[in-house]
């Protein structure tokens, strides 16, 4: 490694959001060195949010939602091209392409992928799609201006409940099928989900819970025509999304050593990725979706986050951290957030709303869809989401960031009303859902390892 942290050879893998961000910012930083950005998808960095609204309603094509570039990183762009494996004794980056990539210091931003249907056969039918790319986004946005009589979503998290309401804001019949009770109750918990079970309804979804999609169908052609559910019940449809969630990408790091797995790669609050053993590693950063880091506010577990603000804030502090001697560096303590709009409801999320136990309406309520719903564990306020009452969040942010006391006094931000009383948060496990949630809370371990002691005889 360089003597000078701003020399030397920095590779960032990973070309979306938090890698862009990121190289921008060790510019910004006085970075002077050689960097290189690898992606796998060969167009320039774009934004994700729009593929699952303003994409599927016509308003704006695939191909416009690229990421402005806030300077030129004077970058080497290593576009559609893999990372295939990561040598951190001879400091390499393994390509798809048989190239390797020497570096000082290395940033893995490598994201998520839409977790594909488990059955291949099916999932390559005709008309069977998954939403996670810009290509994804143009084959799908194609279908639904066809006109398609039926479109069937499988799993009703907030990508799932996005896409169905798009198809039926553009008049197309949908059917939602989530295994759990409710849409969103895996990110929302049961209270909040109700309400999104009821705006399904009242636009118009046939939504269909507490109930698994057992096959896919096909016409003999390869055509997509239908699925069987798991109460004996088939939906005949001519396009269908999974949507199950994402996985993060981490089989390329299978032999590095580092603490990868499937809830992504364990790092510390610099953003600094450990290894398999729990030792800091001194030239792997992590950003991004991809990332699990400590945060002092939600018990030091480490946060898995599928947010765009978490990608832009963490890329920054990576950058930072990358470049800076030890004790000039800061650590990455922001506030999870998260936006979504559906159903013409305006949601946002600040906390972590799987970390509590009660929740309280403190303003607003369920009936007049205009709410904030404030989340608490052991006392204290953990999360809090607006439903149409945005400007209430940061009052609410400032609460978590204080640990104040739960449930909240009457007088929260601009309405002197009094909470109601708090009930249970009814946060399900994961396992019994179809999404998962957007915030997951993953442990306190870089990664677990499990002994097996052998008596000796």
């Amino acid at each position: 490694m360089p003597d000078d942290l701003k020399d030397g050879r920095i590779v960032i893998v990973g070309a979306s959001l938090a890698g862009l961000r990121a190289a921008e910012a060790l510019r910004d930083e006085g970075f002077t060195g050689s960097l290189t950005v690898v992606g796998d998808e060969a167009r320039p960095p774009y934004d994700r949010p729009p593929l699952s609204k303003q994409v599927l309603l016509g308003q704006a094509t695939a191909d416009t939602t690229g990421l402005p570039m806030r300077r030129d990183p004077d970058a080497d762009w290593r576009l559609g091209v893999p990372a295939t494996g990561l040598d951190p004794l001879a400091r390499q980056v393994l390509l798809a392409d048989g190239d390797s990539l020497p570096y000082d210091r290395l940033l893995i931003a490598t994201g998520t992928r839409a977790r594909p249907w488990p059955h291949a056969d099916e999932g390559a039918l005709d008309g069977v799609f998954t939403l996670r790319t810009s290509e994804d986004a143009a084959g799908l946005a194609e279908r639904l201006a066809a006109g398609p009589e039926r479109v069937l979503v499988i799993g009703g998290g907030f990508t799932g409940s996005e896409i169905a309401s798009a198809c039926r804001e553009r008049g197309i019949a949908v059917t939602v099928a989530e295994r759990g009770p409710a849409p969103l109750v895996g990110a929302l918990g049961g209270t909040l989900s109700k309400l999104a079970a009821v705006m399904h309804r009242n636009h118009g979804v046939d939504l269909r819970t507490g109930v698994t999609v057992t096959a896919l169908l096909g016409d003999g052609d390869g055509a997509f025509v239908g699925a069987e559910l798991s109460d004996g019940s088939r939906v005949d449809a001519d396009v269908c999304v999974v949507a199950l969630g994402a996985v993060r990408n981490v089989e390329w790091l299978a032999d590095s050593g580092l603490a990868a797995g499937p809830r992504g790669v364990a790092c510390d609050a610099g953003c600094r990725a450990f290894t398999m053993y729990g030792i800091v590693t001194d030239d792997v950063f992590v950003a991004g979706d991809v990332s699990r880091f400590p945060h002092p506010l939600f018990g030091y577990q480490l946060l898995s986050l599928e947010h765009w603000g978490n990608a832009v804030e963490q890329a920054a502090v990576a950058a930072h951290n990358m470049v800076s001697p030890g004790p000039l560096r800061r650590p990455h303590l922001a506030i999870p957030t998260f936006w979504s709009t559906q159903f013409g409801l305006n949601i946002k999320s600040v906390g972590v709303p799987t970390y509590s136990d009660h929740v309280v309406i403190a303003q607003g309520s369920l009936e007049a869809r205009r709410l904030v719903m404030v989340y608490g564990f052991q006392g204290r306020v953990t999360a809090a989401v607006t439903v149409d009452m945005a400007k209430s969040l940061d009052y609410y942010r400032h609460m978590i960031e204080t640990a104040a006391p739960f449930p909240p006094p009457p007088g929260a931000a601009d309405r002197a009303l009094a909470a109601d009383v708090p009930v249970p948060s009814d946060v399900p496990d994961p396992s019994v859902l179809s999404h998962g949630p957007t915030v997951a809370l993953t442990g306190y371990l870089p990664d677990r390892r499990l002994a097996v002691v052998q008596p000796t005889h």
